[in-house]
């Protein structure tokens, strides 16, 4: 029978993730960590604590460039890409023709001299080759995609994220969040790695994502797990990071069955773009916007101990079907479960009682605002 592990794609550091005692698991095609000897729990409340560090290489980087980027781009988003600062990052999605969400993902404005006509892009794993192909398909002929197949991609999450990363790039720690620039990582021994910088991540906490030549990502990686306050962490506490950030995971909480605006995530459409449209869907969204959905994401949060996984049915107090979980798990930072998923707009309002079909029993929850772990990301001195 044919091994289906070798089929498995491998990231820069696949070796040092075997060398830390990391627990492979397919992910999104790649053979990835999921955990560390210490766990999924005390990885994840170190990274709340201090610094975590995450591999995320199997994500999609890529540039696009051309006289019209901002232009080209924004036909596919329903982000604000002329406002954009140089140097800033805009979170986004690319949407179907029905206002359906392709993908979310993040596109930034380079700063540096010369980079005016381009737009550096990171998008997921799972959907790498179908929004690739989607950009090429529908702007292929405004702009050149440049895949950067040869980077890894490092997140040094967590309170302790800045102090780290300054001992090795100087300046960082007085970047803004959202924002990205090209550094120089000093590595020991006087060897200069240069790397994208990016002050964001998918955690809640402060911290960076770091774009290094793949042949330099171990050394990289290395370096900070050196560092006292650094451990490696897995894809299990990444999770149930994002989870208590309330940050959407694609193919759960969003898809293309939903709309910004039925994912909670109305924030990501620019002003300007609300009165202008000229995105795709635009017509549904902006209709969604002045007059309301059927349904919509919401934190919930279970009254007792057992946590809601993923297709959890979601009822009212009557036991009529409202929804569904599309994440749920337990939240170690607050010692409880934590849940998301789509209700009835009518019950989205937080405090409305609802029940939850778990293994066949109603179980009490509530609804309630995200996130349920306060978002502690870098906000710049006035």
């Amino acid at each position: 029978m044919a091994d289906p592990a070798a089929d498995l794609k491998t990231t820069p550091l696949n070796a040092l993730h075997i060398s830390l005692g990391g627990k492979m698991v397919p992910f999104a095609g790649y053979s990835m960590p999921v955990q560390y000897p210490m766990g999924v729990l005390k990885e994840h409340l170190h990274t709340r604590a201090q610094a975590g560090l995450f591999d995320v290489s199997h994500m999609g980087q890529a540039e696009i460039i051309g006289d019209d980027v901002i232009g080209a781009m924004e036909s596919l988003i329903p982000g604000d890409l002329q406002g954009l600062g140089a140097g800033r990052i805009r979170y986004s999605t690319l949407l179907t023709e029905a206002g359906g969400i392709i993908d979310d993902l993040m596109i930034t404005k380079p700063a540096e001299a010369g980079a005016e006509k381009k737009l550096f892009l990171i998008v997921n794993a799972a959907c790498k080759e179908t929004d690739f192909d989607h950009i090429v398909r529908r702007i292929g002929g405004r702009v050149k995609l440049t895949r950067f197949e040869d980077r890894a991609l490092l997140a040094l999450q967590g309170p302790s994220a800045a102090s780290v990363l300054a001992r090795f790039a100087a300046g960082c720690e007085a970047m803004a969040f959202m924002s990205s620039r090209l550094a120089t990582f000093a590595l020991p021994g006087g060897k200069n790695v240069d790397v994208r910088l990016f002050r964001s991540g998918y955690t809640g906490e402060d911290g960076y994502e770091i774009s290094i030549p793949g042949d330099q990502a171990e050394a990289v990686a290395k370096t900070l797990l050196a560092q006292a306050e650094v451990q490696p962490i897995g894809l299990g506490a990444r999770d149930s990071l994002r989870l208590e950030a309330g940050l959407c995971l694609y193919g759960s909480d969003i898809d293309t069955t939903t709309t910004p605006v039925e994912a909670n995530l109305s924030w990501i459409i620019g002003k300007r773009r609300k009165l202008e449209g000229g995105f795709p869907g635009a017509a549904k969204i902006i209709e969604q916007l002045n007059t309301g959905t059927q349904k919509i994401r919401v934190g919930i949060q279970p009254t007792g101990k057992a946590p809601a996984r993923a297709h959890t049915e979601v009822l009212d107090e009557v036991g009529k079907t409202i929804g569904e979980i599309t994440s749920g798990g337990f939240g170690p930072s607050v010692n409880k479960p934590v849940a998301m998923g789509y209700v009835d707009a009518a019950f989205a309002t937080p405090g409305t009682k609802i029940q939850l079909v778990v293994r066949g029993q109603s179980m009490p929850a509530e609804v309630v605002a995200l996130p349920f772990a306060p978002h502690r990301y870098f906000k710049t001195k006035s």
